[in-house]
């Protein structure tokens, strides 16, 4: 197997980016993506094309190709190996899949694809094993850093001197230049003020006249350390109209400009703005939208067993138009026993009990209108669930740390229950404080080291039945066991336990029943294993 070229093309032809694994000429290279896009048909299933010299393998990724050019000696089933890793690469270093953000990310795209094939042959590697490798740190660059780092807070130093300097001798010149006679405005009030913070000058008006004849300097001392009487507005007040200002003085701006005029970087302070404390959920556009909301609170034994399970349940309802707030609403409950109900106060407790059907006690008051609050709507319905029984639980973590020598293996496994399909299941483990990433050995799944909170997260796009079990493998220098506790988990699911259904929506005036949308999500709101 020879894999001459690694390509991501548009589907127009303009090349993007590519990388040569053998030698070749560039009008060679550039002939053969320039016939890619003219030997691709449309409407076939297979994604290869072969011409008498070489070999196309592809992928489509949204408007882009990712195209592998091979010999035709070449393994096509391991050509498609190697296609499927660069496709699963290529979005972890660029989020956006197109033109301006694969070219904005060449480099790194260029230094993984190196990292996978090695002069036209596959390296053995996973997607995590190439991160890692293309995020080695380096001594040299790190003492290269830290070199100019010092350079630049040495010459930070330099310019805070010669700022310094500069205005004592524009206060020196300015004593020089107005001595100690002239009326009481020729002090200039804002000068002498900034300059000598604890200057007073007396009120009778015999300190600074036009005849006194007294010295600037010898004055100025004097009435620095020995204050008399109550100082004038004139020296004290602000400028009028101006009033308190707060943040940078003009001073300060004239130095920031100047160190980014000789290129330093200048962080400036950036109010914090008001962050909402989870995220908005897209305005509904059906008249009529009921959600289904459980939130799961499982706290597990670390040897087994449930210390904590709850499960507390919403069913919210949104009316976009008026005239649709005259209805009733129908819903099935499911089987499970171990859920109890509790509606609205609002609500026909009866209707509920004997037909399942939610509908307000006055039948002529409909139900409130508009687009939801934060709490997701008019809340009709809550239930909660509560048991010790493990089978309940939907994702169980087993962590098994072992010392050996100076260092701790750390084997986690996670096995899921066959009643829920989980989605962006992320498990974080904390760890204790290292000096660089843990060394990951096995994973079923992705995962990224959070060294500023010295956790490890573990992240599984979807469990479902094709792996309901799976582990990870990770070695640190020696630890205590309770180091990696508690291990926190969060995901989200399309299924309940109370498996609630709106069947029907009823409507009191007459008419066709309204369209009507549900949404149904289970959520973790705190699952721990400690």
């Amino acid at each position: 197997m020879v894999v001459l070229a690694a390509s991501i093309v548009s589907k127009s032809g303009k090349v993007l980016v590519s990388r040569q694994f053998v030698d070749m000429t560039r009008i060679r290279i550039e002939g053969l993506l320039a016939a890619f896009p003219k030997l691709v048909g449309t409407g076939k299933q297979h994604t290869y094309v072969e011409t008498e010299n070489v070999r196309y393998v592809y992928q489509p990724i949204e408007a882009l190709y990712l195209l592998l050019v091979t010999n035709k000696n070449s393994n096509i089933l391991e050509d498609l190996e190697t296609l499927r890793l660069l496709s699963k690469l290529v979005p972890e270093y660029s989020y956006s899949l197109d033109e301006e953000g694969i070219c904005k990310h060449a480099f790194e795209l260029i230094f993984a694809f190196d990292e996978v094939i090695s002069l036209g042959h596959k390296e053995n590697v996973t997607v995590a094993q190439v991160k890692q490798y293309c995020e080695m740190e380096s001594h040299e660059e790190k003492l290269h850093k830290l070199v100019l780092q010092s350079k630049i807070n040495e010459t930070k130093d330099v310019m805070k001197r010669k700022a310094s300097e500069i205005d004592k001798s524009k206060i020196e010149k300015n004593r020089g230049d107005k001595g100690g006679f002239g009326p009481l405005q020729s002090m200039g009030s804002g000068r002498i003020e900034n300059s000598f913070s604890n200057l007073s000058i007396s009120s009778s008006g015999t300190g600074f006249g036009s005849g006194s004849g007294f010295g600037l300097a010898s004055d100025v001392d004097s009435f620095s350390t020995k204050p008399k009487g109550r100082p004038t507005s004139a020296a004290t007040a602000p400028p009028k109209g101006l009033g308190m200002k707060l943040g940078k003085s003009q001073r300060t701006n004239q130095f920031l400009e100047s160190l980014k005029a000789e290129g330093e970087v200048i962080l400036e302070d950036v109010q914090p703005k008001l962050s909402q404390s989870r995220a908005a959920a897209p305005p509904p556009t059906d008249p009529i939208t009921l959600s289904v909301e459980e939130k799961l609170n499982v706290t597990l034994k670390r040897d087994g067993g449930v210390s904590n399970f709850d499960v507390q349940g919403t069913l919210s309802l949104q009316i976009l138009n008026q005239e649709d707030g005259h209805i009733q609403v129908q819903v099935q409950t499911g089987d499970n026993q171990a859920v109890s109900f509790k509606t609205h106060p609002n609500m026909n407790k009866e209707l509920f009990a004997n037909d399942s059907i939610l509908g307000l006690k006055d039948p002529n008051r409909p139900f409130p209108t508009g687009q939801a609050s934060d709490a997701g709507g008019v809340g009709l319905l809550k239930w909660r669930m509560q048991s010790t029984d493990e089978s309940m639980v939907p994702l169980t973590i087993n962590c098994w740390p072992s010392s050996s020598g100076n260092e701790t293996y750390v084997s986690i496994e996670y096995e899921a229950s066959s009643m829920f399909d989980l989605r962006n299941v992320v498990i974080s483990v904390p760890l204790p404080a290292l000096r660089e990433a843990p060394s990951v050995r096995q994973i079923d799944g992705e995962w990224r080291y959070d060294s500023r909170n010295s956790i490890l997260e573990w992240s599984v796009l979807l469990i479902d039945n094709s792996n309901r079990s799976g582990s990870m493998e990770f070695v640190v220098p020696l630890a205590d066991s309770s180091a990696f506790f508690p291990i926190s988990v969060r995901f989200l699911a399309t299924d309940t336990f109370s498996d609630l259904k709106v069947t029907n929506i009823i409507p009191l005036k007459g008419g066709n029943p309204p369209k009507f949308a549900q949404r149904t999500q289970l959520i973790t709101d705190n699952y721990q294993v400690v």
